[in-house]
């Protein structure tokens, strides 16, 4: 046991150092201007690495201004004496050594799990600056035990504690609060990495909230299973952390969101231990306990253990791609394959710009990642389809389950698009397109080397309000931007990414080059408060799977009305009545 715990605390260490402190993903992975002067992806952990993308460059000069000569570099090393001194508890520190849990108070330990990924945060990173208030020490519980006894000594001496998955959130989540005077304890989740046990006749498995996504996968695949859930952050963000802020991924038409996935969870609460006592598919037995977890974003108490639905690796797995004439049509033929129920595991539509986007990254090598209109294939989509490639737009596909069935599946979903003037564009582009998804987050690093500030949110909307919506904020962007002295073009860009039969997942894209402002950070976020008041103006919802965190919190109001507030506060009036998880997140 001994020695499986130095291993697991070497393979820690090691995956701390492949990770970027103060960006997206690992360190060896980026987008960089290669000595040619054309823009490449470095390292060796994607099919997008150690290739050139020739037209990345130009399109980045046209379609947002970037000069390769203004440059804004990020600090190599960031100056840890500068760090505010911790505040430390004794009486808390002395009951959690006595049970034998890992205890850091160290700088660099206590700056990485200070902070999530928001602009804001990467930006003052970049500076070689943190926010105000940081965490005073890390706790590393090995297992549920640990955590009862964690939180049982908070409640003893008034420690508020904010728990910590893969990090990724892009919600503020993690921001300590500025006025909090207790000591602040993050929970590292880490160590708690384990499938405890799978029951293959009842497709279940119970895991360890702080298993990685891959990680998780990548031993359940080791016995022919899977959960199915891929986030775009899967490589990096737990399974807590889908839990907590009701997460969603690309292969949900299948799978189902986190909450389908979901049979039961433990989380541990100042009040005790909130679970159900069985685990059944369905019990009618008052409110669920469970949508109060669902969602909690670590108000409530601390996720330790999840039992998920598994199902068998799928026999077939098919890639494909559809172009479409405009966005229109391509939003029709999205909503037509939601009513009849026919929708592949992952189909996502990109708009004209992001279409365009796509065609930029495409690497100088042939392969998977050959262009989709070159050559006669441009001649007869222009030409003799008539397509206006300054409105085409284009939807990619996958396709699981036995191979029949994803047979059968293809011949439908591909004369529904025909109906709406769609026209297959290959497996490749489908393939390169879900393959993209993994990188697309390491441009934002690669955009602030040159100036340029930019960022994703999401929404969730009725079918007929998608077209409308996306085009209103598009121009409700465009027009801030101008309000805030953008002097460059700004990328506006969105795709559908998650189909209902009531409506749609639509993720944005915004980026502007900010040079001649003063304050990038505060610009960016009053274009993007613009664009979400343009959101709730026609229909949109606070978030589809970001969650709230602290970032979009002034907007729940508008969300809920004040009973449901109340509700809310109530719910962690009586969990928590001294507020140890005092994240300060989804309401005051």
């Amino acid at each position: 046991e001994k020695m499986e715990m130095v291993n697991h605390d070497l393979k820690l260490l090691q995956r701390e150092e492949l990770l970027k402190w103060g960006g997206w993903g690992y360190n060896d992975s980026m987008f960089k201007l290669n000595e040619k002067g054309s823009i490449c992806f470095t390292g060796s952990r994607y099919k997008l690495s150690g290739l050139v993308m020739p037209e990345l460059r130009p399109w980045m000069e046209s379609t947002i201004g970037i000069h390769v000569k203004q440059r804004s570099e990020a600090v190599a090393e960031i100056d840890l004496s500068k760090m505010p001194k911790p505040i430390l508890n004794e009486g808390f520190m002395k009951d959690v050594h006595q049970t034998g849990m890992e205890v850091s108070s160290d700088s660099m330990d206590r700056l990485v799990r200070s902070h999530g990924h928001t602009l804001e945060e990467l930006f003052l990173l970049r500076k070689g600056e943190f926010n105000a208030r940081v965490p005073d020490l890390i706790v590393f519980p090995r297992n549920h035990d640990d955590v009862v006894k964690l939180v049982s000594a908070a409640v003893r001496h008034n420690v508020c504690l904010i728990p910590i998955g893969g990090g990724t959130t892009v919600t503020l989540a993690l921001a300590c609060p500025e006025n909090e005077s207790r000591c602040i304890a993050t929970v590292d989740m880490t160590q708690m990495n384990q499938i405890l046990w799978v029951d293959e006749k009842n497709l279940l498995a119970r895991i360890e909230a702080g298993i990685i996504g891959q990680d998780l996968e990548r031993d359940l695949a080791a016995m022919g299973l899977c959960t199915g859930h891929e986030p775009d952050s899967m490589e990096f963000s737990s399974l807590g952390g889908w839990v907590a802020t009701r997460a969603s991924g690309m292969k949900k038409n299948v799978y189902g969101n986190i909450e389908d996935l979901l049979v039961h969870v433990k989380m541990v609460t100042p009040r005790g231990v909130l679970e159900k006592n069985c685990m059944v598919p369905r019990m009618s037995a008052g409110p669920d306990l469970h949508q109060f977890i669902l969602g909690s974003e670590g108000t409530l108490g601390i996720i330790t253990e999840v039992t998920l639905r598994v199902r068998p690796l799928p026999e077939c797995q098919r890639y494909g791609s559809i172009v479409f004439p405009d966005f229109k049509h391509g939003v029709d033929c999205l909503r037509e394959i939601a009513l009849k129920r026919c929708a592949p595991a992952s189909i996502r539509l990109m708009d004209n710009e992001q279409f365009r986007f796509g065609q930029a990254l495409k690497p100088q090598a042939d392969g998977i990642f050959s262009s989709f209109i070159d050559g006669m294939k441009k001649f007869y989509v222009t030409k003799i389809k008539g397509y206006d490639p300054s409105h085409m737009c284009v939807a990619t596909l996958l396709f699981e389950g036995d191979a029949v069935s994803v047979a059968q599946q293809e011949k439908v979903v591909y004369e529904i698009a025909a109906k709406h003037g769609g026209m297959s564009a290959g497996e490749e582009n489908g393939q390169r397109g879900y393959m993209l998804t993994f990188v697309i987050a390491y441009l934002r690093d690669c955009g602030l080397d040159y100036e340029v500030v930019s960022e994703s949110f999401e929404t969730s909307v009725p079918w007929d309000r998608v077209a409308d919506l996306c085009r209103n904020v598009k121009d409700r962007i465009q027009h801030e931007c101008k309000n805030q002295g953008v002097r460059y073009p700004t990328l506006s860009t969105c795709r559908v990414t998650q189909t209902y039969d009531a409506g749609a997942c639509v993720y944005f894209y915004l980026g502007f080059k900010y040079r001649g402002i003063a304050d990038p950070v505060n610009a960016y976020l009053a274009v993007e408060n613009a664009a979400r008041d343009e959101i709730l103006s026609n229909g949109g919802s606070i978030s589809h799977h970001h969650g709230v965190g602290k970032l979009r919190k002034q907007y729940m109001s508008r969300t809920v009305t004040p009973a449901g507030i109340g509700t809310v506060k109530s719910v962690k009036e009586y969990l928590d009545p001294r507020n140890i998880f005092g994240s300060g997140n989804i309401v005051d």
